[in-house]
């Protein structure tokens, strides 16, 4: 699948990114757990798009890798899209 084929409310997403950018990790409270975030910015051959990291996988990437997101899903925040591994989803960092 490619970036530009990414629609909102879209799941099960199986694309292979490479990160252009990565914002610095924010730390969250939620039910009493706390969290990290973070935003990157990913691209593909097609274009563009934001990938929320969560937890463990904000401190797996950094600028340059190749990322494949395995059944992640696309959401419209603030009128752009965003790619998320949510709560079943994968990443992985990809060795070339």
């Amino acid at each position: 699948m490619n970036v530009n084929e990414l629609k909102s409310g879209q799941g099960n997403v199986e694309v292979l990114v490479e990160v252009v950018s990565k914002e610095e990790p924010r730390s969250f409270n939620k039910f009493g757990r706390e969290g990290k975030v973070c935003n990157c910015t990913v691209k593909d051959d097609t274009g563009e798009i934001k990938l929320t990291l969560w937890n463990d996988d904000v401190d797996k990437v950094k600028e340059g890798d190749k990322v494949k997101i395995t059944n992640g899903y696309v959401k419209d925040w603030n009128g752009e899209l965003q790619l998320s591994t949510g709560r079943y989803g994968t990443l992985e960092v990809v060795q070339e």
